[in-house]
């Protein structure tokens, strides 16, 4: 993979953005190495957590205009543009996205993608596409105004404006704010902590969640408590609540 780098650390995977020269700009190379490395990642059952980071500089500054520059409608319709990214939104374990630098268009639309959003005190998020013409295509109409409402969503889109990571935390798009320099040792420790976590329990967590972004509350509200029901049937609540009761650590299963 040309785009991308990816390391494990114990249970915890990193993919980390890999275009240096050109501030991480995501093509359509990049989706793919990073759909295909999240899917192996997934299978892996030693895995329970994927972190994705870019460089101090940037996460990722937008999609790559010089790719995306000659094409048509005809061409944007037929090969499906940015269509990859679903394979990575379909990851089942959870996501973190550690920002430092810049995550502008795409940049901020790969993050909105992975469940957790922590960033550097210096990062700058935004939304600039009505500047090239253009509006959001990677799921920043959709993502963001889920995330901080409409009239913040239009504004940002609208204006283009970039906002700090503060603001970016004020307004609920990031979880948790770091200094620059210790933000991937914070995410890399956060990862290690969920990835401890029973496997299919934060599975079955995370798309408990995501539901509640796609209907309505009587319906996620139901969703949510089948779910817990069913995981009565996973030895891990047998020995999650066991090892409470008992006052030790638990011991979960690897798969």
């Amino acid at each position: 993979m040309q785009t991308i780098r990816t390391e494990t650390r114990d249970r915890v995977a990193v993919i980390r953005l890999n275009r240096p020269d050109a501030l991480n700009a995501l093509n359509r190379a990049t989706a793919q190495d990073i759909a295909e490395a999240a899917e192996g990642f997934e299978k892996h059952p030693a895995i329970g957590c994927i972190v994705v980071l870019g460089s101090d500089k940037a996460f990722a500054a937008g999609a790559d205009i010089k790719e995306m520059h000659p094409a048509g409608f005809r061409e944007m319709i037929r090969d499906d543009w940015f269509a990859t990214w679903d394979r990575f939104t379909a990851i089942r374990i959870p996501t973190i996205a550690a920002v430092n630098g810049y995550a502008l268009g795409g940049g901020c639309e790969l993050a909105m993608m992975c469940d957790i959003i922590l960033a550097g005190d210096g990062a700058r998020f935004g939304q600039p596409e009505i500047g090239l013409g253009v509006m959001p295509g990677m799921g920043g109409t959709q993502r963001l105004t889920r995330l901080i409402g409409k009239s913040k969503a239009m504004e940002l889109c609208l204006t283009g404006r970039m906002m700090d990571a503060q603001e970016a935390e004020r307004i609920g798009l990031v979880a948790r704010i770091f200094p620059a320099e210790r933000l991937e040792e914070e995410a890399l420790s956060m990862a290690a902590a969920i990835a401890q976590r029973s496997r299919l329990s934060t599975m079955i967590l995370k798309e408990s969640i995501q539901r509640a972004d796609e209907g309505s509350l009587s319906e996620g509200l139901l969703f949510e408590r089948r779910l817990f029901q069913a995981m009565f049937a996973l030895e891990d609540q047998k020995e999650g609540m066991a090892a409470y009761l008992e006052k030790r650590a638990a011991r979960f299963e690897r798969d």
